[in-house]
């Protein structure tokens, strides 16, 4: 099983929990599952996010 299945597998599991159903649940679910997702291909490398951080470090220095 694949880091990103891992990771859309616990975000979906986390807006079950998090969610009693309804239309608003699935939408939580969907947005926790992408979030897994995402965050576990940050962790592995495959998206870069530093260039987001030094923008605001260079904001704060101006």
């Amino acid at each position: 099983m694949s880091s990103n299945a891992i990771g859309l597998f616990v975000g979906l599991l986390l807006g079950i929990a998090f969610a009693a159903g309804g239309f608003s649940g699935f939408l939580i679910t969907l947005v926790l599952g992408i979030l897994g997702v995402l965050a576990v291909r940050v962790i592995e490398g495959d998206v870069d996010i530093s260039q987001y951080f030094q923008n605001m470090s260079n904001k704060k220095e101006q």
